[in-house]
């Protein structure tokens, strides 16, 4: 391997590492925000108003040609309301009520739900592992949800339902934009689908609270933390997001949700104080293991079963040789003495 290809390979890695930081962090800044006072729609608003003037900006210098078709627009624009309209706007709902490290972890289940929709919209076969995988990551779910089927109607889900409804909507998206969204330079759509979003959210932020009014008391705290998710949630993440799309590919890209609840759980205890719960961890370790079972090939699990039987076979060999050569009968494998 060449020089520049092992130095390609180290910066893919470290796009991978900090797109999982930005995404991962953002929840603690949508927490930090809306405990400042600022409502969900004229938050999702200002945020997405920054990445798009980022991601703009790219657009303008790069000279990217936008499409002519404007059903293109349409397509783009019903993705950006599951892939990102509709989610941040119910992410940041929720944690006016949850801490932020359980919303990252709730909403970490996106290549579960991405498999249940993928089989009728794209005809993609769900495997025993798929379906492993979506059992126990939904188990994952349920742990962290509290869920207790002796407290039905007892306890309030609502904001966790929130969050769960959040991931629903990425995975639709992500399966919507394999089937309708495709053929562009990868920042072309990028750009339209914050845009988008930015319309729809900002029509519902004016018509039912008063973003202006906000944005004139903002506390610095506050400013900080939209500044953080305008221009690194919303705008840098998603060029570290299509460079990584055209390196790796989406099925290696989307390997990113396993970083996400490690770093909203790391950074809600370091930032926020917020506790790690016996519950936290176990359910975030079956939300981990359910997607690395979607995320696994039928080629990989046989080679894997393959290995395990022969070093059992192996191990077994050597069992059955124990007694015999406790009794002084000569060890085949040894050579010759």
């Amino acid at each position: 391997m060449s020089v520049n290809a092992n130095s390609s390979a180290r910066s893919n890695w470290l796009i991978f590492i900090a797109l999982g930081f930005f995404w991962g962090s953002s929840y603690v800044f949508i927490k930090i925000g809306v405990d400042a006072g600022l409502t969900p729609l004229t938050l999702v608003t200002i945020r997405l108003f920054i990445g798009s003037i980022l991601l703009g900006s790219v657009i303008l210098a790069s000279r990217e040609r936008l499409p002519r078709n404007l059903a293109a627009y349409g397509r783009i624009g019903v993705l950006g309301f599951f892939a990102i309209a509709l989610p941040f706007v119910l992410i940041t709902i929720a944690e006016q009520h949850t801490p932020s490290a359980l919303a990252a972890t709730l909403t970490a289940p996106v290549p579960l739900f991405t498999v249940l929709f993928a089989a009728p919209m794209l005809g993609d076969r769900i495997t025993a592992a798929k379906l492993t995988g979506v059992v126990i990551g939904l188990i994952g779910v349920a742990i962290l949800m509290g869920f207790d089927i002796s407290q039905i109607g007892k306890t309030d889900l609502t904001y966790q339902l929130v969050l769960v409804a959040a991931a629903v909507s990425y995975g639709f998206g992500a399966v919507y934009a394999r089937k309708y969204v495709v053929g562009y330079r990868p920042m072309i759509p990028a750009f339209l689908e914050v845009l988008s979003a930015l319309i729809m959210v900002a029509i519902g932020a004016f018509a039912f609270e008063n973003p202006l009014s906000q944005i004139g008391s903002l506390e610095p705290k506050a400013i900080f933390a939209v500044l953080w998710l305008g221009v690194f949630g919303s705008g840098l993440a998603y060029l570290a997001f299509f460079r990584l799309i055209g390196a790796w590919g989406a099925t290696r890209t989307s390997m990113v949700a396993y970083l996400l609840p490690i770093w909203g759980i790391a950074l809600g205890f370091v930032v926020l104080n917020e506790p790690i719960q016996q519950g936290l961890v176990l359910g975030t370790g079956l939300i981990i293991l359910g997607i690395a079972f979607v995320n696994t090939k039928r080629e990989s699990l046989a080679g894997g079963a393959a290995r395990a039987r022969n070093s059992y076979r192996k191990w077994r060999g050597l069992t059955v040789l124990e007694p015999q050569l406790a009794e002084g009968v000569p060890d085949p494998t040894a050579g010759p003495r």
